[in-house]
């Protein structure tokens, strides 16, 4: 029986052990200065001439004998004689034999063509840029394992270093395996994964100072998995694996390292990457990532960027750090160190965060992510209001010039980002999809600067304003409108089941996917079964819920639901059929003093652009007749 293992190292342990195990010893190579941005020195950089080779001039002026100024003063001018007491210099002149100052020329009266007067002596050396004064002939210009940076470039080339060693880059090869894995395709058969981390692990590898190699895709077979990563360890200094780091039938990666060389590491205790395996092949370090787009993202940071690092013998550098509101309750567990990706917003002054999706196979998750959560083990996880430290994914300018939006979604949230980027580029509009009454409560709560909501009031018949007004009377919010929409049902192309009243999604054989709780189209939805008198256990899947309107219309797509309650523009993106149930109004819920901002201001000129109506009505299935009106803003009653 096959071996199977994975234990629980400590994150930190494993980095530790396997930097012990592996000495790297890169070599070095000549390049021109004028290339080398971002390369590491190899050795330290010697001037070999001097900046400036000469004593230069630092001022348009004339070149003086400092002592023929002593006695110059307002009330006693100095005249001074063209050749004989000045010459005239330039910036950046040589400064002639015999002269030691310069007078720049606005302090200088034009007596007559052969003589000047000056009111104040010159000290001796004054605007003179004496030889060597910025680089010194011998003098160190930048130590070894120094990362070259723009400036750098520049003063070797001043001390007369046109070409310089540095540290190879290490080569890392990138080995993706997996039977179902295809190359970027528009094209996908059911059953058939875009291999696309090959593609990611490049980019972050670039980033980080190495030479990626990506391989072809390798089939879930030992024996070609075997190969493939004793040839890579012939050309490579790392070598990643992906996919195949677990303990499953298929997973062979722990296996191949075992044979070929040593296993170090088979698991770590975090949440997500804990089935990674860290070993040596050969005296060369070997790390099997997981599948899971997010597990094997965060585990090549920890490894892969670590060892690049340890290569070049620099400093790992950290990410800056805030400390932030926890805007929802996070729970973690004992004994695994948790990593959570954050949204951040700073509202009225307040960094807020808040969790996206756990799951480690979410790449939207790290897409979105404006930081890192990072709980440490034994730590059981923060409860809503608590302050915890952020890593920031983003430049800290950025999130204080982003709108945070949350509540219900909707296609027309990405509308306006893209009409806000296009006007004002220093703007961003982040959403996150939590339901009507999670966005009214992150209002409430000031964890959001606006919220949209379409949530349908049963006994007047109304959306959106009893809501409001039952959860945040007294609160200083505006409420705006934004669009009209259409509600319906996705079903499949040519509507097979025949599905055209709520009444038909109790049939046996129908398979239905809801909204999360919370949502307005699921309010929606039980308020069209309350009318028919349908219970909700007659609903096959009326409990498994979907985050977005395009959730939905992929389930039905996918095939996994026949029908679900969603916008038009869902259905029309998918190529669904829709059937009309009824039209609602989504408005957006502002805190007030974001309405009344200068952020505030812009996010409406673009609802109320014609290009907005333009590009909105283009998705189908809504109007902006009333767009960008007011309805409500505090402390006034409801409009009559």
């Amino acid at each position: 029986m096959r071996k199977i293992y994975l234990e629980d190292t400590p994150l930190g342990e494993a980095q530790e052990k396997i930097k012990q195990r592996v000495h790297f010893s890169p070599k070095t190579e000549v390049i021109p200065t004028a290339e080398a941005l971002g390369r590491v020195t190899a050795e330290p950089i010697y001037a070999k001439v001097s900046m400036p080779n000469y004593h230069a001039s630092a001022m348009d002026g004339i070149a003086v004998k400092a002592e023929k100024t002593y006695a110059a003063h307002e009330q006693h001018p100095v005249h001074l004689k063209r050749g004989e007491d000045y010459i005239e210099v330039d910036t950046g002149d040589p400064i002639p034999d015999g002269f030691d100052a310069v007078i720049m020329i606005e302090h200088v009266h034009q007596v007559d063509e052969e003589t000047i007067e000056i009111l104040e002596a010159a000290a001796p050396w004054q605007h003179i840029r004496p030889i060597g004064e910025d680089v010194v002939v011998g003098e160190v210009i930048v130590p070894a394992r120094h990362k070259l940076r723009p400036v750098d470039l520049g003063a070797l080339l001043a001390g007369g270093i046109v070409s310089v060693p540095v540290f190879r880059k290490p080569r890392v090869v990138i080995i993706p395996t997996g039977s179902e894995l295809i190359p970027p395709s528009e094209h996908v058969a059911e059953g058939e994964i875009i291999e696309f981390n090959g593609t990611v692990f490049a980019a972050y590898l670039r980033e980080w100072g190495a030479e990626p190699i990506l391989r072809g895709i390798v089939a879930d077979d030992y024996a070609l998995i075997r190969e493939a990563l004793r040839e890579a360890v012939q050309e490579a200094d790392l070598v990643l694996l992906n996919a195949g780091s677990s303990a499953g039938r298929e997973d062979f990666t722990v296996h191949v390292v075992e044979e070929l060389g040593e296993v170090l590491t088979h698991g770590v205790a975090t949440r997500p990457g804990k089935p990674v395996v860290v070993g040596i092949v050969e005296g060369k370090p070997v790390i099997g990532l997981p599948g899971y787009p997010v597990s094997a993202y965060l585990n090549l940071e920890w490894f892969a960027r670590s060892l690049i690092h340890h290569y070049y013998g620099s400093m790992e550098p950290e990410r800056p750090r805030i400390e932030a509101t926890i805007g929802r309750r996070i729970v973690s567990v004992m004994g695994a160190e948790d990593f959570i990706r954050m949204t951040v917003g700073c509202i009225d002054g307040k960094y807020i965060a808040n969790p996206l999706t756990r799951a480690a196979g979410v790449t939207m998750s790290m897409v979105r992510a404006d930081g890192l959560l990072r709980i440490p083990p034994g730590h059981l996880g923060y409860e809503q209001g608590e302050t915890a430290q952020i890593e920031l994914y983003r430049p800290l300018e950025q999130i204080h010039h982003t709108i945070v939006a949350t509540g219900s979604h909707d296609l027309t949230m990405d509308v306006l980002d893209m009409l806000l980027r296009k006007s004002r580029p220093d703007r961003f509009l982040v959403s996150s999809h939590v339901g009507s009454m999670g966005g009214i409560m992150a209002i409430q709560k000031g964890e959001a600067h606006i919220a949209g909501i379409h949530l349908f009031d049963e006994s007047s018949g109304t959306y959106n304003q009893p809501f409001v007004e039952k959860y945040l009377r007294g609160q200083d919010v505006a409420l705006v409108q934004l669009v009209y929409r259409q509600q319906g049902w996705i079903v499949k192309k040519g509507n097979p089941l025949g599905i055209r009243t709520v009444a038909d999604l109790a049939q046996p054989g129908v398979t239905y996917i809801n909204r999360q709780r919370g949502a307005g189209t699921r309010l929606l939805l039980d308020y069209l079964l309350g009318q028919e008198g349908i219970d909700r256990e007659a609903i096959y899947g009326y409990t498994r819920e979907a985050v977005s309107h395009l959730s939905v219309a992929a389930a039905v797509a996918g095939g996994t639901a026949d029908v679900g309650l969603g916008i038009y523009s869902a259905a029309k993106a998918m190529n669904l059929d829709f059937i009309p149930v009824a039209e609602e109004r989504y408005d957006l819920l502002m805190r007030g003093s974001f309405f009344r901002s200068r952020e505030g201001e812009q996010l409406l000129e673009c609802i109320r652009s014609p290009q907005f109506a333009q590009e909105v009505e283009r998705l189908g299935g809504y109007h902006c007749r009333d767009s960008g009106s007011i309805l409500y803003l505090s402390p006034h009653p409801w409009p009559v």
